[in-house]
C-alpha cells in the first residue's frame, strides 16, 4: 500500500512539472504573438498615392461592344454580257480604275458578222417595203379609175403595212446585234480599285462569268450584328470607337443604318456604322469597339476602391485619421478606355462628394485602423478624364 500511494504522488509531481512547463511555454508564445501584432490603436497604416482616391463627379459613357468586317459601300463585279474568248483584260488587283474605263474586250468577230448579217437583212425590209408602198400607189390610181375592185386596194395596204413591220422588225434586230457587238467591250461601272481579277486572256466564258470585282474605298462601313435586347438602344448618328487589325490608332465610326429585319436564326439586327476614311482601311477587315449609348456626368469611385466580400458592397473612407466602411449603392460601371483611364463605378449613395476612399492595392484593412494620408504633393490627383462602359449596370 505504502508503495502505490508513492507511486501516485510520483506520477502528479511529475504532471505537475509538466503542466507548468507547457503553461509556461504558451506564455511566451503569445507574449510573443503580442509583441508581432500591430494593433489599430499603436501604429498609422502608411498610405502610398496610389492607395488612395476620391469620390467625385466624373463623366461617364455607357458603351455596346461590337464586332464585324468592314465593307465598301460601293463595289461591283463586271460580268461577261455576251458568252466569248476574253481577248483582252489590262487590269490586275490593286489597280485603280475610273468609271467607264475599258478593261478588256471579248472576241467579237462573231457578233460583228452578225450585226452585218442583221443590217443586210434590214436593208432587204427596207426594199420590200419600198416596192409594197408603190404597189400601194398604183393601186389606188387604179381603183379610183374603177380598173380594179376595193378588196384589191385593201391588200395592198395590208402588204405595205407587212412590211412596214418587217423593216421595224429587222432595224431591231439589227440594234440588237450592235448592243452585242458593244457589249464584247468591258468597263469599269464604278471608279475604285480591283480587288479580284476573276479570268485571263484566252479563256472562254459564258454569259454572266464574273471577270473583275472593283471596290470603291473612299465610302467603307462596318456591318455588326447586335442582339435584339441591345438593339433599341443603338441611336442613328451614335459614335463609336474601333479598332481595325493592322491599324494602331483608333478608328471613328458614326451609326449610319440599322436593318430593320432581324437575320433569321440568329435573330440578330445588322448595324451599319460609317467608318471616317483613314489610309489603310480595306474592305474584309475584321474590327471591333463600342458603340456610345449614353454619356453622363456623375459621382464615382475607381472600381478597385468596391469591395464586394461581404452582402452589401462597400468602401473604406479615410475619416480623421482613422478607416470608416460605408455601404454604398452602385449604378453605371464604367470600362477603361484606350488612353489608359482605370475602371469606374458611379456611386449613387452611401458616400459624399470629396470623400477619401481605399483603393483595393492596400488590401485588407479593418475598420477604425489608423492612417497616414501621402502628403499633399505626392498624392496621385483624382481622375478626371472619361471612362467608357460596357452595356451593363452593377446592382
Amino acid at each position: 500500500m505504502k508503495r502505490r500511494a508513492a507511486w501516485w504522488i510520483g506520477a502528479a509531481v511529475v504532471l505537475l512539472l509538466v503542466s507548468a512547463a507547457l503553461g509556461r511555454g504558451l506564455l511566451a508564445r503569445k507574449a510573443e504573438q503580442d509583441r508581432m501584432l500591430v494593433r489599430p490603436a499603436d501604429v498609422a497604416l502608411e498610405l502610398a498615392p496610389l492607395d488612395v482616391a476620391w469620390v467625385q463627379p466624373r463623366e461617364l459613357l455607357r458603351t455596346l461592344e461590337i464586332t464585324g468586317a468592314l465593307k465598301a459601300v460601293n463595289s461591283a463585279v463586271v460580268k461577261a454580257k455576251v458568252a466569248g474568248e476574253v481577248q483582252q483584260l489590262s487590269v490586275r488587283e490593286g489597280d485603280r480604275v475610273t468609271a467607264g474605263q475599258e478593261l478588256g474586250r471579248i472576241d467579237a468577230t462573231e457578233y460583228a458578222w452578225k450585226l452585218r448579217q442583221a443590217q443586210e437583212q434590214s436593208a432587204q425590209a427596207g426594199a420590200q417595203l419600198d416596192i409594197a408602198e408603190r404597189a400601194l400607189e398604183n393601186n389606188r390610181a387604179l381603183v379610183n379609175q374603177g380598173f380594179i375592185s376595193k378588196n384589191a386596194l385593201d391588200t395592198s395596204v395590208s402588204n405595205a403595212a407587212a412590211a412596214r413591220a418587217a423593216l421595224q422588225a429587222a432595224r431591231a434586230a439589227a440594234e440588237l446585234a450592235r448592243k452585242a457587238q458593244n457589249d464584247t467591250v468591258l468597263r469599269a461601272p464604278i471608279a475604285g480599285e480591283v480587288s479580284q481579277r476573276a479570268a485571263q486572256p484566252g479563256e472562254r466564258v459564258a454569259v454572266d462569268a464574273k471577270l473583275v470585282e472593283i471596290v470603291d474605298l473612299s465610302r467603307i462601313e462596318l456591318e455588326a450584328a447586335v442582339a435584339p435586347e441591345d438593339v433599341g438602344a443603338v441611336r442613328i448618328g451614335a459614335a463609336a470607337r474601333l479598332q481595325v487589325d493592322g491599324i494602331a490608332a483608333p478608328v471613328l465610326a458614326r451609326v449610319a443604318r440599322i436593318n430593320p429585319a432581324a437575320q433569321a436564326g440568329t435573330r440578330a439586327v445588322m448595324v451599319y456604322l460609317a467608318v471616317d476614311p483613314q489610309p489603310g482601311l480595306r474592305q474584309g477587315l475584321f474590327a471591333k469597339g463600342r458603340i456610345e449609348l449614353e454619356r453622363r456626368t456623375a459621382s464615382s469611385v475607381p472600381a478597385t476602391a468596391v469591395r464586394i466580400d461581404q452582402a452589401r458592397p462597400y468602401v473604406l473612407a479615410v475619416e480623421d485619421g482613422r478607416v470608416v466602411q460605408h455601404g454604398v449603392e452602385l449604378g453605371l460601371r464604367a470600362d477603361a478606355t484606350a488612353r489608359g483611364d482605370e475602371a469606374l463605378v458611379e456611386v449613387n449613395s452611401g458616400i459624399a462628394d470629396g470623400s477619401t476612399v481605399l483603393r483595393g492595392t492596400v488590401g485588407a484593412v479593418r475598420e477604425g485602423t489608423r492612417v497616414r494620408l501621402p502628403a499633399s504633393g505626392e498624392a496621385a490627383a483624382p481622375a478626371t478624364a472619361s471612362a467608357s462602359s460596357s452595356a451593363t449596370t452593377t446592382r
